[in-house]
């Protein structure tokens, strides 16, 4: 494919936008990191409480993906632009779907609620033989979490839709800033629980009373709920009066319908495959690598990702849109290109980055060193796929900018064919390989899924500049050979990779990190100071000249 035209980096609104996202971001990122690190030194990482708890909290999320996540993003955002042009301001439509959406999502988590047994026993494959799967009393400490993680939904889905207004109106930063309070109520519920209860978190089932298990789920669930609580205080930013609106017909709710019936299929795919996957990583027991460590790994896998990637993406994602129904496709394929090597810069420091600091990382996290050396693997496979699973992100933007939600579904239906069949295969692995596998078959069909869905968009906004965009990625690889080189040197001169020094505590294993990475970070930069690269001057260049001017 030719190479498309030169654009310039993000500048104006969206770059002042995914400025202040990244900064909310990045804000919540470092205590949600720090969030995790309580609850790995409160529970551990390949405990019974540890994998059943991630069991049971990441079912509230599978629930509201089902429900709302997909339709929230791809369909309310490009919806609220187009009322936007109405008398109203498109104050009306936004009241209705805010109603619809209360009530929808109230009857939800209290259904789910009810149905915790069930969905705990859909999610967890149960012990027949007594060697792989959970066990009854596994299975009864995951349900007490769950009945108290899911009315999350709830919150989860008020949070989205209300972050989901708030930026179509161009108020990009309470969306960003608001998980904050989440991971300080979730923090302090942490810390209580391991005043309260000291270690025994870390012990087996039997070890479990009611009041941890309240003292756990329930502030985690405290933690959403106030999330929520703190985008309904940004609301008259939008410029917009929420009074509730009951009659749901009339104001092109219809069109809204229609195209989230493929969004909702697309998630629907997706959490099939979710409910295999967890399946299969219950198969290693609940004391082993298993639900848990791939929660952390998955965690860690998306601080740059969600600190980048979503960031810019999320900005320019309400300019596509505009530009879209403008019919104006040049300007589409422009930030999407644009977006792409922007983000492909980081994504790739960050991807092999943490490839190199992956055992140091664990460590700050893991008890033992077999726990090390079994989250350092899973980590090091997610993030082979870390590239792609940004780029994606960007690609899926450009089809619901597009309203095209089909296009999606079927390149997510492909995905989760190759993950299925691939999960089947892990699952004859031993159990100690179980979560290796699945984080790499993860990252192989991410890899397919994002080079089909470069093909889809070609085919609908014609040259979009891949032969640069590729270019520009060749050059950010070659600046991470000296890079890499660096930090994997360091690391093994500060014992990360042959169980000494950064590997043996949290300490050992943090002043590794500081030291490896704070020196990659350096080394890329002179790199690709060498190598020319335009996007690394469009990235620094605002930071000197507000340098200047101080």
């Amino acid at each position: 494919m030719a190479s498309g035209p030169t654009t310039a980096a993000p500048t104006g609104g969206v770059g002042r936008a995914s400025a202040l996202l990244a900064a909310g971001t990045l804000v919540s990122r470092i205590l949600g990191f720090v969030s995790l690190l309580a609850l790995a030194r409160a529970i551990g990482v390949s405990t019974a409480g540890s994998n059943t708890f991630s069991l049971a909290n990441q079912l509230p999320n599978n629930i509201y993906a089902i429900v709302a996540g997909g339709l929230l993003s791809a369909v309310i955002v490009p919806q609220i632009v187009r009322a936007g042009s109405h008398d109203d301001g498109g104050e009306r439509f936004v009241n209705r779907i805010v109603t619809l959406g209360g009530v929808v999502f109230i009857l939800i988590a209290a259904i789910a609620t009810a149905c915790a047994p069930l969905l705990v026993n859909l999610y967890a494959q149960q012990s027949a033989s007594g060697i792989r799967g959970y066990s009854q009393a596994d299975l009864d400490l995951a349900t007490a979490f769950a009945f108290w993680c899911l009315p999350q939904v709830l919150f989860y889905a008020l949070y989205s839709l209300l972050g989901e207004v708030l930026n179509a109106r161009g108020r990009f930063g309470a969306f960003t800033w608001a998980p904050v309070v989440n991971n300080v109520v979730a923090i302090a519920g942490i810390l209580a629980f391991s005043i309260a209860f000291g270690s025994r978190g870390l012990g087996p089932v039997a070890s479990w009373t009611p009041a941890m298990v309240a003292t756990l789920a329930g502030t985690a669930t405290l933690g959403v709920a106030a999330q929520a609580a703190t985008l309904a205080l940004f609301w008259r930013h939008t410029g917009l009066r929420y009074r509730p609106e009951f009659t749901w017909r009339g104001v092109g709710l219809g069109s809204v319908g229609k195209a989230a019936g493929w969004t909702f299929a697309m998630v629907l795919v997706t959490q099939l495959a979710g409910i295999v996957q967890t399946n299969v990583a219950t198969l290693a027991g609940s004391t082993g690598a298993s639900t848990s460590v791939l929660r952390y790994s998955w965690l860690i896998f998306m601080l740059p990702h969600s600190i980048v990637a979503v960031s810019i993406a999320t900005a320019y994602f309400t300019r596509m849109s505009g530009h879209a129904h403008r019919g104006d496709l040049a300007a589409v394929r422009d930030d999407l290109s644009a977006s792409l090597r922007t983000i492909g810069l980081i994504m790739v420091f960050a991807s092999v980055g943490l490839i190199v600091l992956a055992y140091p990382f664990a460590a700050v996290f893991a008890h033992t060193e077999a726990d090390v050396r079994a989250m350092g693997a899973v980590l090091i496979a997610f993030l082979l796929g870390l590239v792609p699973f940004s780029a994606l992100f960007l690609l899926q933007r450009v089809f619901y900018a597009l309203e095209d939600t089909r296009t999606p579904f079927v390149v997510q239906v492909f995905q989760a064919v190759l993950f299925v069949a691939g999960a089947l295969l892990v699952s004859t692995l031993p159990s100690d390989r179980i979560a290796f596998g699945i984080a790499l078959v993860t990252s192989v069909a991410g890899v397919l899924q994002m080079i089909l869905a470069a093909v889809l968009v070609r085919r609908r906004l014609g040259m979009i500049g891949a032969g640069r965009i590729a270019r520009q990625h060749l050059q950010y690889l070659l600046g991470m050979v000296p890079t890499a080189v660096v930090g994997a040197g360091t690391c093994l001169a500060m014992g990360a990779y042959t169980g000494g020094y950064g590997t043996a505590s949290v300490g050992g294993a943090i002043v590794t990190l500081v030291v490896s990475g704070a020196s990659m970070a350096f080394i890329y930069v002179v790199a690709l100071g060498i190598l020319r690269v335009d996007e690394l001057r469009d990235l620094v260049r605002p930071v000197f000249l507000r340098l200047r001017r101080r």
